[in-house]
């Protein structure tokens, strides 16, 4: 019941949540919500004591014949690759639920979407079945679109239905993929630990690896298929763009990692060229992209696109250091998107615009937003790769472990990380520095800019970004705890049992 408690915990929260007294104040459900999602990340924490760093295989396993006729167990392990995953997940699913106040619509129905996203998300990282995995990805889907379509921006309807279509023939790609599986072994079998093992022709990997490479490319999001997230992020919540970012986005890297290179490691070796050449074409996409934009939410939202291509580049070359910095990556920018989407709504609270054209002098220190503005740009530098913060570690083990098998693919993606640093010193500059003023500058008269004063930033309203910056500082100052968890399991998953691994 290790595990399942992980699923348990924020599942039973929601049902309990939905049959409260329907007169339940908002905030007595937001208090609810957080001590449920609190013991969640407490029995996060109980796991990583459990938790043998020195094994690189799954732990903790628990296992429930279900419907055996169709091959679907009941069947959870954690390793190296998805503690830090379940991790991040219960931070942020906590950092969600705090930063979300002034809920008046459907509070109840809010709070316990939250909580099931939060099992669901957790029950795809913990199963060691195919077909339970498939369940707890589409889990998500619906909440994820009611959170949008409800509590989103005045587009939400739009953005909430282009997500919803894209992840949707995301799912289907992926059932067809597992389904394949089954018919091409003729076993029903969908666990994933004899399938580790077995040996399919090259070309039936292939024909299997595709779907999943545009399923999980879809949810990554990987170019062309992004184009579903600036516009959900657009449209979201902060609270709700903070999950969005930080943990689902998540589920597509680790589905890569989990399924199509350990499933398919063949064709994931004759594939490793032009998935390199596709995740430097990614990032180097999204970085231009992000420079683009005057919205500063869709400029984080196109960073996504870029960063989440530095995973497809490491799990291409498929070496252990490669594949440490995958983990890495996939955590780091949890945590850094995360804070980066949080200033953003207190900026957007406090202006009432997020248009870099309108917005300067927000660092001002008597009117302005000094201390929001100072952790913005701790987060845009952390984003940027400074050393001795998350971004630098988690960018270096990728670069450092890719660039023999993929040199050139490689340098392309350090350039979209230097570009990383152009347009978030273009946000910075625009938004924080200069005179303050919320008005377009060649319409605004002199003593209308003196004028500006903004309200402050009460302490509560800080409390989850600066938590979420003392952990981007943490992890690029002491790397070697979350080293140390998940070195083992990099090892395994990295292609050696290939000569010359996939380089």
């Amino acid at each position: 019941m290790t595990l399942s408690l992980l699923l348990l915990i924020p599942a039973l929260g929601a049902l309990l949540l939905l049959l409260l007294p329907a007169g339940l104040p908002p905030q007595r459900g937001r208090v609810f919500t957080l001590v449920v999602l609190a013991l969640q990340l407490m029995w996060s924490l109980r796991v990583l004591l459990a938790f043998d760093p020195t094994q690189g295989g799954l732990q903790l396993q628990e296992s429930v014949t279900w419907v055996g006729l169709i091959g679907l167990d009941y069947r959870l392990g954690i390793d190296g690759l998805s503690l830090p995953l379940v991790l991040l997940n219960s931070a942020l699913t906590l950092v969600a639920a705090l930063c979300t106040r002034d809920l008046s619509q459907r509070p109840r129905l809010y709070f316990a979407l939250l909580m099931l996203i939060s099992a669901a998300v957790n029950g795809a990282f913990l199963a060691d079945n195919l077909l339970l995995f498939f369940l707890f990805y589409e889990l998500e889907l619906i909440p994820l679109w009611l959170l949008i379509a409800v509590w989103g921006g005045a587009g939400r309807a739009v953005a909430a239905t282009k997500f919803l279509i894209f992840t949707a023939v995301s799912g289907f790609l992926i059932l067809g993929s597992f389904l394949g599986l089954a018919f091409t072994t003729g076993s029903v079998d969908f666990s994933i630990s004899p399938l580790l093992a077995g040996s399919l022709p090259l070309a039936s990997q292939l024909t299997l690896l595709l779907p999943l490479l545009i399923g999980f490319g879809i949810k990554i999001p990987l170019v062309p298929f992004h184009t579903w997230l600036p516009d959900a992020h657009t449209q979201a919540s902060t609270p709700v763009s903070v999950l969005l970012a930080g943990v689902l986005l998540k589920l597509g890297t680790y589905g890569l990692l989990r399924f199509g290179l350990g499933l398919f490691p063949e064709a994931w070796a004759v594939l490793a060229p032009w998935l390199a050449g596709w995740a430097a074409l990614s990032v180097l996409y999204g970085s231009l992209a992000a420079i683009a934009q005057r919205d500063m939410k869709r400029m984080v939202a196109f960073s996504s696109v870029g960063h989440m291509g530095y995973v497809l580049l490491a799990a291409a070359a498929a070496t252990p250091i490669s594949l440490l910095g995958a983990v890495f990556q996939m955590v780091s920018h949890g945590v850094i998107s995360a804070l980066l989407f949080l200033l953003v709504g207190i900026v957007y609270r406090k202006t009432g615009t997020r248009d870099l054209e309108v917005l300067r002098g927000l660092l001002n220190p008597e009117r302005g937003l000094p201390y929001t503005g100072t952790l913005m740009i701790l987060g845009v530098m952390a984003s940027a790769g400074l050393p001795g913060m998350a971004g630098f570690i988690s960018e270096f083990l990728i670069f450092r472990g890719s660039i023999t098998p993929f040199p050139v693919a490689t340098l392309v993606s350090m350039v979209g990380s230097a570009l990383t640093a152009v347009y978030f010193l273009l946000l910075v500059n625009r938004a924080f520095f200069g005179r303050l003023a919320i008005t377009p500058p060649q319409d605004a008269r002199l003593d209308a800019l003196l004028d500006v004063r903004l309200a402050p930033v009460a302490l509560r309203e800080t409390v989850p970004a600066t938590a979420l910056a003392i952990a981007v500082v943490a992890i690029g100052l002491l790397p070697a705890g979350l080293g140390h968890l998940s070195e083992a399991a990099s090892q395994v998953m990295a292609l050696d049992l290939l000569p010359g691994g996939a380089g």
